[in-house]
Formats: C-alpha cells, sequence, structure tokens
C-alpha cells in the first residue's frame, strides 16, 4: 500500500470516529461532593470530636463554622486548686463548587487543595443524571 493510500485510510478511520455519536456523553450531569466535616476536621487535627456551629454560602462557595466538642476535658490547666478552663478550639471549612476546599483552625491554615482528588476517606463524590435524578455508576 503506498503512503498516499495509507493516509486517505486513517483520514477515513478519524471521520468515522469522529462521526461517531456518543448520547451518552451529550446528557448533562450532576455531582455531588458529600463530605463529613466533623470527621474530616479530627482527621486533619487529631482531635476527636467537632461540631458545625454555623454555615454562611456564596455563589462560588460553602463555609462552615465548626468547634471543638470536649475540650476542656483535655485542656484543663491546673493552676494551684482551681481549673482554668481553655476555649475550644474554632474552625473554618471552605467548600467551594469546584472541588476545592481550604481549611483553617485557630487561624492556621491545616489544609488547602482539592478535595476531590481522594485526598480524604470523608469526602465521597456521586454523580447524577441532571433530567432524570439516578445516580450514574462509574466504572
Amino acid at each position: 500500500m503506498s503512503n498516499q493510500s495509507e493516509a486517505l485510510l486513517k483520514n477515513l478511520e478519524q471521520v468515522e470516529l469522529s462521526n461517531f455519536e456518543h448520547p451518552a456523553w451529550d446528557e448533562p450531569i450532576i455531582c455531588r461532593v458529600e463530605v463529613d466535616l466533623p470527621g474530616w476536621l479530627a482527621q486533619l487535627t487529631g482531635d476527636s470530636k467537632w461540631e458545625v456551629c454555623g454555615e454562611d454560602e456564596d455563589e462560588t462557595c460553602i463555609s462552615f463554622s465548626l468547634r471543638e466538642l470536649n475540650a476542656n476535658k483535655n485542656n484543663d490547666i491546673k493552676v494551684e486548686k482551681s481549673i482554668l478552663k481553655t476555649a475550644p478550639k474554632l474552625a473554618e471549612v471552605t467548600l467551594y463548587h469546584n472541588g476545592y476546599a481550604v481549611v483553617d483552625v485557630e487561624g492556621k491554615a491545616l489544609f488547602d487543595g482539592s478535595l476531590t482528588s481522594g485526598t480524604s476517606d470523608c469526602a465521597h463524590l456521586s454523580y447524577y443524571h441532571a433530567d432524570t435524578g439516578e445516580p450514574i455508576i462509574l466504572n
């Protein structure tokens, strides 16, 4: 076969492949990220229990305020016969709609990156058909 024939055959194969219809690929899908915020914060900080105490939504993100539970059990400071109670730690978790996340605890950044890249067992991705709401299973 000549080089010209090979090139023509290759071009025909490319045209056939590009004409191939992928109807499932043209359907809109919704990607939903579910995050166990207290569990994730416990994983990041090593502190056992956190609770969500506030939420603020924006066009591009959702921010959650969390506070450490039972902070005084581990953080009591004994001075002579009195016990000084320390304030519970405060955290802010911002989840952006594009899968990016930022976690600050007591003003210090603990996490700054993609939540959807498998960085935590506390985050789960689910996909759904936008029209029907039926789940999509990816292999």
